[in-house]
């Protein structure tokens, strides 16, 4: 459910040959990737319906060391707006819906709803409040609620902006929806995907998710923290439509390409899932990747991480599933897509450099920059050096390189050059310099 989108580096690209998909070296960088133990899940891609590769590595259960496969089934977090969006297309093609209809009726408490409308609510122009950012979220989000209950919790906070004036990622809007497609259906959630999606694409390993059972090879997410940590499970009640949806990479590439042949909305209805407005589409957004441009949706909840993209143009359907990583799902989405366009990527060598705790003493300080939102405070714990932004949590750094260090789970690089007290912070593409107080 958080707001994890895959950006992918535009550049310009020469002619794709899919014959030459470079499955050794994708094989190489898995072999890598379990034998580090850096990532624990499950990849897919599928050119024009055919599966061409498939991989899984890790565990389902660290305990008991169960080992992942490709019947192995993950949280995707809010890769189930998708799902949501095409529930709402199909409502307004039965003439149950629009996307101009106001919500009021349906959620009389929440502030400016007699301006809010569907398509509001579906490309995150409504301005309602994201309730998943409140701190008080994490206190009850594995805790059941009702839809009483949500709206309660939605319609206490204040608008963010007025209307359709501006675009601002929200669950809260995914949530209403599915409440509006209940009580339009007068069917629950579950019932609706499993009647007008999953069984219509014979999606095996798909379905509105509940408490984790491992014995239907459901898996547990996991954190580092010098070893692998359950993370503690959210509640499906509370996502439902933003957040609660389970599969699996080879359903999901199924899904999407089914989406874009036709299958599930009409291509007019696609056409506007896919208009973006302030980079939001209606449960979808923009993948780039050099010249190609794909759409698709990212999820996150609890541990687990997920992408999902398509590119119409080489009829090419990419699909990340994760319950443990320090090594970046985007860089594995990187790795697939480069091997099927025929581009130069790099495997990862996980080269650390032993420091000892006087060697750090160099970089420890806070770090500033009037073009950057941030302050970074250094510190070290023994032998280890920390980095922590404002108001967020401190985490680890490994050494790469000689002033060189790496937050792989997050893409984050630092630099530092401590002759002029400065720091560089690279990630997602971007390069800040930091000054040290």
């Amino acid at each position: 459910m958080k707001k994890i989108i895959v950006i992918l580096l535009l550049f310009v690209s020469g002619i794709t040959f899919a014959q030459s998909f470079n499955k050794t070296k994708l094989d190489s960088l898995f072999q890598i990737l379990e034998a580090k133990d850096k990532f624990m899940g499950s990849v897919a891609v599928s050119e024009n319906g055919k599966l061409i590769y498939t991989k899984s590595i890790g565990k389902d259960v660290v305990e008991s060391n169960k080992k992942t496969s490709n019947l192995t089934k993950y949280r995707v977090g809010s890769i189930s707006k998708m799902f949501t969006s095409v529930l709402l297309f199909k409502a307004i093609e039965e003439k149950k819906l629009s996307l101009n209809q106001t919500i009021e009726s349906y959620f009389p408490a929440i502030e400016n709803a007699n301006k809010i409308t569907i398509g509001n609510l579906l490309n995150h122009r409504s301005g309602i409040h994201n309730f998943t950012s409140d701190p008080e979220y994490s206190k009850y989000s594995s805790e059941p609620k009702s839809s009483k209950e949500m709206i309660a919790i939605i319609a206490k906070r204040k608008s963010d902006f007025e209307p359709n004036t501006k675009a601002e990622y929200s669950n809260s809007n995914y949530v209403l929806l599915s409440y509006i497609l209940e009580q339009t259906y007068k069917k629950s959630y579950k019932e609706l995907v499993q009647s007008k999606i999953v069984k219509p694409l014979g999606l095996k390993n798909t379905y509105l998710g509940s408490k984790i059972n491992t014995e239907t090879n459901e898996c547990f997410s996991y954190s580092f923290a010098d070893k692998w940590n359950k993370e503690t499970e959210t509640d499906m009640s509370i996502p439902i439509g933003a957040g609660a949806m389970v599969s699996n990479p080879t359903d999901l590439v199924q899904f999407i390409e089914s989406l874009f042949s036709g299958k599930l909305i009409s291509k007019a209805s696609l056409e506007q899932m896919k208009t973006m407005q302030d980079n939001y589409g209606m449960g979808i957004f923009q993948v780039p990747f050099y010249d190609k441009i794909g759409f698709g949706h990212t999820g996150g909840i609890d541990g687990f991480r997920s992408a999902l993209s398509y590119f119409p143009e080489s009829k090419l359907s990419v699909a990340i599933t994760s319950n443990g990583m320090i090594y970046p799902n985007n860089d594995i989405v990187i790795a697939l897509l480069s091997a099927y366009y025929n581009r130069e990527f790099k495997n990862p060598t996980f080269e650390v450099i032993k420091l000892k705790s006087e060697d750090l003493d160099t970089y420890l300080g806070e770090y500033a920059s009037p073009d950057f939102p941030l302050k970074i405070a250094i510190t070290k714990d023994n032998t280890k050096l920390m980095a922590q932004a404002t108001g967020q949590s401190a985490f680890p750094l490994e050494a790469t390189e000689k002033d060189k260090f790496e937050f792989r789970m997050a893409g984050i690089k630092l630099e530092f050059n401590p002759k002029v007290n400065q720091m560089t912070i690279i990630q997602g593409g971007r390069t800040n310099i930091l000054t040290k107080k």
